[in-house]
Parts: structure tokens; sequence; C-alpha cells
């Protein structure tokens, strides 16, 4: 699956590296400052993302000012600027309408777009987001515990001081993801780019534009997310009007590709943005992709579009109905396609391939 690197230049005039891959309804990612366009691709901790997201939607995502491909050179890292930085992105790629998914530290910055902007967004998505960094003594003791620790240790060759770090993202994850993890920090900002993004974005709160937004929103929180506890999640949910809320049973804060969590994330993030590929324009069948489908997926698609229902061809196959259910649900998932256009665009991609 490529992607497409493109620039824009933020109202202050720092310039922002984003990118544009996958297909169906346009969602953009404000994403956490642990990223990089370029080495995600290669990355066991957010490959999956990339991945399972371009298979329902076209994504637009972007490096944050002072990290990835974005301009390093930055002083202002303030919320007013990554807004601005949000509003570039948007009027350089042009899509009109696009559902946002706000993650971690991106929650504040799609929270005020949200509010400030209702007329462009479809839906809004935020997922181990918070809306204030609520503070007590503890907590700026551990402040200044990792401000020295970023100071000391960020761009040390030796990983020692940034596992600390990873150890809260990740904490259930193997040795080659926490060292990738370990590494990524130094590649996608400097120093003084990561200590100047912890402080700045310490005194953010966006809490009282919560009633404000008025678009379907949807929180996905882990229930033992150790970097932003669940309550934030839960406050977000309660606060906005009609904002659905869904725990996730997992201890990390960036959700990995092999715990139970991920599908549950997928197919939430899939089923709420179906109302907006079902308004999107009805796939070509020649250009969906069939590559990644299993045996039995299609298997079970080549029974449909013969015209068998699925009653019929759960007892061709001696399955059940709902195991029948659930690989043509997993099929249209892997192929971008919902609603009776959709499905029936997979049905004509298998018929002119011959392969129905």
């Amino acid at each position: 699956m490529a992607q497409e690197v493109r620039f824009c230049r933020s109202p202050d005039g720092v310039r922002i590296a984003y990118a544009v891959h996958g297909s169906g309804p346009a969602l953009l990612i404000n994403s956490c400052w642990l990223s990089h366009l370029q080495y995600d691709w290669q990355s066991p901790v957010w490959r999956h993302f990339l991945d399972d997201l371009g298979r329902i939607a076209t994504v637009i995502r972007y490096d944050e000012r002072g990290h990835g491909l974005s301009d390093w050179q930055v002083d202002d890292f303030s919320l007013t600027a990554r807004v601005g930085d949000l509003e570039a992105v948007v009027a350089s790629a042009g899509f009109e309408r696009f559902a946002l998914l706000g993650m971690s530290q991106g929650g504040p910055v799609a929270i005020a777009y949200a509010a400030a902007h209702p007329e462009r967004l479809t839906r809004l998505i935020l997922f181990g987001a918070y809306a204030a960094r609520r503070r007590s003594p503890e907590d700026d003791e551990m402040f200044e515990a990792f401000t020295s620790l970023i100071r000391v240790g960020w761009a040390r060759p030796q990983s020692t001081f940034r596992r600390v770090f990873t150890n809260l993202l990740i904490p259930g994850a193997d040795e080659t993801q926490m060292q990738w993890v370990d590494a990524l920090q130094r590649m996608s900002t400097s120093t003084e780019n990561a200590y100047q993004f912890r402080v700045q974005r310490q005194n953010e709160d966006v809490t009282a534009l919560l009633p404000q937004v008025t678009a379907p929103t949807l929180v996905l929180h882990a229930l033992g997310d150790e970097t932003v506890g669940f309550a934030e999640g839960r406050l977000i949910a309660t606060t906005i009007p009609g904002a659905s809320l869904v725990p996730l049973d997992s201890r990390n804060h960036i959700l990995l590709a092999g715990e139970p969590a991920w599908p549950v994330f997928v197919r939430e993030l899939a089923a709420f943005l179906a109302p907006d590929r079902d308004q999107a324009e009805p796939p070509d069948a020649e250009l969906l992709n069939l590559a990644d489908l299993t045996a039995r997926e299609l298997e079970i698609l080549r029974l449909a579009a013969a015209g068998l229902d699925n009653g019929a061809i759960a007892g061709s196959l001696v399955l059940s109905v709902r195991t029948v259910e659930r690989h043509l649900s997993n099929a249209y998932l892997k192929l971008g396609v919902s609603g009776r256009a959709g499905r029936a665009a997979a049905v004509a991609g298998l018929a002119r391939r011959g392969l129905a």
C-alpha cells in the first residue's frame, strides 16, 4: 500500500509533512508526537495501523511540527500553533468533509478543531486522548523527573533513559517492539523539541470546548493505559453530547497488532465510519484488491457471487450462518467496502477476474 508524501505551510510558516494512502472515506489522523511518516511503515508498532486503517479509509496523517519530516526548527508548540498546522493540512489535502481521529496528545487539537469547524467534520474519533493534563503535586514531581530524563538521555545512543517512556507507552510489548520505540524517539525529534513540546502542552485545557462539539463522536480508550488514564477518556465521553465510549482491554497506550484489543478497535472504527462509506461513491470493482483475502473468504464470496444467500452458503460449506457472516464481514473490511453498493462491487470484482 503506497503513500504519497506532501508538504504545506502552517500560518506561521512552519512546513508540515503529511501523507495520504488507502481508499474509502477521508480519515484525517492527528496522531501523537511519536511518529515519522517514513519510518512508521517499517515499524512493528505502527505498521498495522497504516495497513488496517488504509483498508477502510483514505488516511491522511501528518508529522507534528518539530517532528518526523516536518520542520524541526520550531519554537512555538502551543495549542494555537498546532491547530493551525491541522488547518493547513486540511486546506492542502483538499477534502471538503472528513472524519477526524485525535490520538493521545492530538486529542486537544482535534477537540479544538471540532469545536471551531463543525461544518468540516462528518464525525470525530478520540483514542487514548485527554482534554487537559490534570495536575497534582505528585504529577508535578513526575513531570520534573521526566523532563530531566529528556534533557539527560534523549539523544544518547544507549536507550536506557528512553526506555522509561517506552515502558509507559507499550508495557505489553516484546523486546523488538520496545527497541523500535526506543529508536523512534531519537529519530522522531531532537532533545530540545521533545523538551519544549512536553513543557508547552502541559498547560493545554480544552475541557470547556467539549460541550461545543456537535460531530458524532466515538471515544476509544484502553482500560489499563498508563500514559493517559482511562478516566480521561471517560470524562471526554461524558461531556461531549451524545458521545459513545468503548473501553479496550489493554494496558498499552499504543495498541499492538497481536493483542485482542486491536481487532476490536478496527471493528468499532469501521462500524463508526460506515455511514461515510455508504455516502461515498461506490467502489470500482476493477480496483478492489483481493490479494489479502483468505481462501475461506474467497470461497464464501464466490458462493455469494453465484447468488446464494448466507443460509445457503452455510449449508453448502457445513458452517453456521454466524460464521459465514463473520467471514463476509472480514472480507468487506479488508476490501474497504460496505453497504449494498460496496458488497455488490466486491462480488462483481470476483466475477470480472473470473473467480466467481
